[in-house]
């Protein structure tokens, strides 16, 4: 299939900045007169701006340029409903170097963001291509497309010559062009969800006379929940349901409505969803399940094609609490309480218990989004209205799948910074993946891909719907902790024993109390106090007595938050203290939070927090007060220290790196295990440290090797090689410790003999000295993008299992967090009485590996086993690539899923 095809088929949707959808496609044969038309449409100072003069012949040459493929040409067309709104189009004449650019907008659309579209899609095409330079040529008085290229965010020359402007534009992606990229996603995300969540009509198609029906209890809940605008419902049978006037079909509203849910049969949706395009409507969400895939695939052709973004199938519906809208549309059992927590499930289930939840806790929802199968608007759509939206101060997600993970980590990192994002770590038992026995496809779960998009993205991360009930709570009504260390102050020793186990394990200190403070708490406290960290305050401790003990700790600076376990007591019951009113009291707003846990022995066990007085997070356990705070902490710490950077790096050769892969691959088109050859010049391509090394493919060659490798020592190691091999120490494919010739000579016949007719060849190094033995290692996610591990390494190192990821590139941050997040970290600092190993070197084969893994998308694996860490630097003793022949994909580019 020729590019101009294949492209043909991969067609993308996009929003321009009204919210509106386009198609941007590449520009077929066949397109030729609707071109011509296009151009001719124009006006004529339209025509004059874009060809510097006006011609009969202009648009019929125009056409037939971008209708004939050649080398180095590229043209992108934005299309909608069958009209040309524009044409973009770059040329390097087939050879290498700039390409010139030309951009042409329809009249009457200008100002939509047409152009700035297709030039960024031109842009991602170009760098596929390896272009990194554009060049244009415009009036000067053009001002338009001037700052058009000006406002790109990339890299942007000018040079006046009489009345044109010679333009030039570099194409490096860095975080500027990123951050306008982003910015201009978010204003036509937020525009084309308006219809959605803001709309002026709503119809529901499916509300039968039936109880008990899907389409009727959605009408019901609109309806009861007092939708201020106007609302139908779609129903040939009847002219009113449930008192809301009923029309035959879409077309005989007499007010084409912004927002339509459809209830009806799966066979019955696309039909459906057809005579809503057509009428104009922006918006559906679609309850129906169980629709086939021919019944998908039209139905989002349908919303495409008419530009209408689609909540669902299989869903729950929508909510929008604003009091100046009280859109209900779900069949969840009551009306969700305003709030303000926005909330976006897959499972319908899932978000019920989550509405349910926030009612329960005061906190309320400012809008929820049930995402069902999500076919277009997901967690990233919804994140950005939340950005924006003014009513929303927490972020709650369940997601089950990620369509776009890179370009949803850029968001949540982004909207984490202003609100606090949570999430449920939905199928955490799923089997890892073995797609190939590597030590890092091993290593690399699904559990550990989502948890590293989640460190690095800031989202708070909780095990279970009612964890994350637990620390929106909390997030929601106290202060962040500036650190880990709790004081606990109980009125019962047992329970404060309970606490402090609960917040060792997790991972938050118990900091000892200085005699000052000692002497300040006993100031405050009853006789037989003891002030030890927990602090027992007794059974005696009053209302008065409890509320000024917990203001001394907030005073303290070692102390960072504080737990109070209460149990009830005969003596507050006698005495009328209320000790929880202790804590909601408090003169002012305290400066570090405080939760409290609650042991009622005359209760069940309470599976949800509350919310004591709207402002004190109460907890049945001190496990669940202890998750809280650990979250609330990592929070705060995440927010402490600025966004990392992708560090700059010398001495890499990328081109070369490009031509290694590609001839590769010509030589073996379904991919495989290089051979250690190009391992090795891949590996230099990226400055990676290797030992030294030596391919011996007979007796004597090895010999010869062994002599020129020895060390002081005079000792080498020898590894057996065929196409495929990974674990040598299992395969019993390794000698270590040759001395001499005769050893050398025997180890190779013993390898010759043992993997007749797998052996193609040795390969000897110089016995490495002593070090710390570790791994590193990339894994290409389809999804998720290349994933950097690192860890414990040696021939235990899946039976440990200590390793930690991070999704590339990697930032400074994150390589940090990479090396001192597992177990093993210590060994790396000088714990075990040696000296610290090369962390700086150990940092830059981290960011090296992960600069690899992105510049070469047909590196599936990669596996560093072992990697040898000491005081005078890191070497590579062990490493193998994996290739396939991938294309790479811009995360970054904007388009619908």
């Amino acid at each position: 299939m020729t590019d101009y095809l294949l492209d043909r088929v991969l067609a993308v949707h996009a929003l321009l900045a009204d919210g509106t959808t386009i198609c941007i496609r590449s520009v077929l044969p066949g397109d030729h007169d609707r071109l011509e038309r296009f151009y001719d449409d124009m006006s004529p100072e339209n025509l004059r701006l874009r060809f510097f003069g006006l011609s009969p012949r202009s648009a019929a040459m125009a056409a037939d340029r971008a209708c004939t493929p050649r080398p180095g040409y590229r043209a992108l067309l934005a299309e909608a409903q069958g009209a040309v709104l524009g044409l973009a189009e770059y040329d390097t004449g087939g050879k290498p170097g700039p390409a010139e650019i030309s951009i042409a907008v329809a009249d009457g659309l200008h100002h939509r963001g047409v152009g700035t579209l297709l030039i960024e899609h031109l842009v991602s095409a170009a760098r596929a291509a390896g272009i990194d330079t554009f060049t244009a040529d415009a009036l000067s008085e053009n001002r338009e497309v001037l700052r058009l290229f000006t406002d790109l965010g990339l890299r942007t020359s000018r040079r006046f010559e009489g009345p044109e402007a010679r333009c030039t534009i570099h194409l490096d992606e860095d975080d500027t062009y990123l951050s306008a990229v982003e910015a201009r996603g978010r204003s036509a995300d937020v525009a084309s969800l308006k219809p959605l969540l803001c709309p002026d009509a709503v119809a529901v198609i499916g509300a039968g006379r039936t109880p008990g029906s899907v389409g009727r209890a959605i009408l019901h809940h609109l309806h009861s929940g007092g939708f201020t605008r106007r609302l139908f419902a779609v129903n040939p049978n009847v002219t009113s349901v449930l008192g809301v006037p009923s029309y035959p079909s879409v077309h005989a509203l007499p007010k084409t409505p912004d927002l339509v849910i459809i209830a009806v049969p799966a066979a019955g949706v696309p039909a459906c969803a057809e005579e809503c395009g057509k009428v104009g409507v922006r918006a559906l969400v679609v309850v129906t399940s169980g629709l086939d895939a021919a019944q998908a695939r039209a139905l989002l052709a349908t919303c495409r094609t008419y530009g209408m973004r689609l909540v669902g199938p299989n869903c729950l519906g929508i909510s929008h609490t604003d009091p100046e809208l009280r859109l209900d549309a779900t069949f969840a059992a009551g009306h969700p309480r305003p709030g303000s927590a926005g909330v976006a499930a897959q499972s319908g289930g899932i978000g019920i218990a989550l509405l349910d939840g926030l009612s329960r806790l005061g906190i309320g929802v400012s809008s929820f989004v049930s995402l069902g199968d999500k076919y277009d608007v997901s967690g990233n759509d919804l994140l950005q209205w939340w950005e924006t939206d003014g009513r929303t101060d927490l972020a709650l997600l369940h997601l089950e799948s990620f369509g776009n993970p890179r370009a949803f980590s850029r968001t949540a990192r982004r909207v984490a910074r202003r609100l606090p994002v949570l999430t449920v770590d939905a199928g955490r038992s799923q089997e890892g993946r073995r797609a190939a026995a590597s030590h890092t496809a091993a290593a690399a779960t699904p559990t550990m891909t989502r948890q590293a998009l989640f460190t690095q993205a800031g989202i708070t991360a909780t095990r279970s719907v009612g964890e994350l009930l637990e620390t929106a709570a909390l997030l929601y009504s106290q202060v962040l902790p500036e650190g880990t260390r709790v004081a606990i102050v109980t009125n019962a020793g047992g329970a404060g024993v309970l606490a402090a186990d609960a917040c060792a394990e997790a991972g938050l200190t118990l900091p000892p109390f200085t005699p000052r403070a000692v002497d300040e708490l006993a100031t405050v406290l009853p006789d037989g106090a003891s002030f030890g960290n927990p602090l027992d305050a007794t059974a005696a401790v009053s209302e008065e007595e409890l509320r000024r003990c917990v203001d001394r700790l907030i005073g303290i600076p070692s102390v960072d938050a504080v737990l109070v376990v209460l149990v009830p007591t005969a003596v507050a019951a006698a005495t009328g203290d209320d000790l929880v009113r202790a804590l909601t009291r408090a003169p002012g707003r305290r400066t570090k939070p405080v939760v409290a846990v609650r042991l009622e022995q005359d209760l069940p066990v309470k599976l949800l927090p509350a919310l004591e007085d709207g402002t004190i997070p109460s907890y049945a356990e001190p496990q669940a007060a202890a998750r809280a705070l650990a979250h609330a902490a990592r929070r705060a710490a995440w927010l402490s220290r600025p966004a990392g950077t992708v560090p700059a790096l010398d001495d890499i050769d990328t081109e070369q790196a490009r031509t290694l892969a590609d001839a590769y691959l010509d030589a073996h088109p379904d991919g495989g295990w290089v051979d250690p050859r190009t391992c090795a010049d891949l590996l230099a391509c990226y400055g990676i440290p290797q030992i030294r090394w030596a391919w011996a493919e007979t007796e004597d060659d090895a010999v010869r090797a062994a002599e020129r490798l020895r060390g002081a020592d005079g000792r080498v190691v020898m590894k057996a090689h065929w196409p495929g091999i990974l674990h040598k120490s299992q395969e019993r494919a390794i000698h270590l410790d040759l001395h001499g010739e005769h050893q050398v000579r025997a180890a190779f016949r013993d390898l010759e003999t043992r993997f007749h007719g797998l052996l193609t060849g040795v390969v000897l190094q110089p016995l490495a000295d002593r070090g710390t033995e570790l791994f590193a290692g990339v894994v290409q996610d389809e999804v998720f993008g290349p994933l950097v591990l690192f860890g414990l390494g040696g021939t235990a190192t899946e039976v440990l299992a200590d390793h930690a990821a991070r999704l590339a590139p990697l930032t400074d941050h994150d390589v940090h967090d990479l090396i001192t997040a597992p177990r093993c970290a210590p060994l790396l600092f000088g714990t075990n009485g040696a000296g610290p190993v090369d962390l700086e070197r150990l940092e830059q084969l981290l960011l090296r590996l992960s600069r690899m893994a992105e510049d070469l998308p047909q590196l599936a694996e990669a596996d560093f086993n072992p990697v040898l860490a000491a005081p005078g630097g890191v070497t590579v003793l062990d490493a193998r690539l994996r290739l396939l022949p991938r294309h790479a994909k811009d995360p970054y580019l904007r388009r619908l899923r």
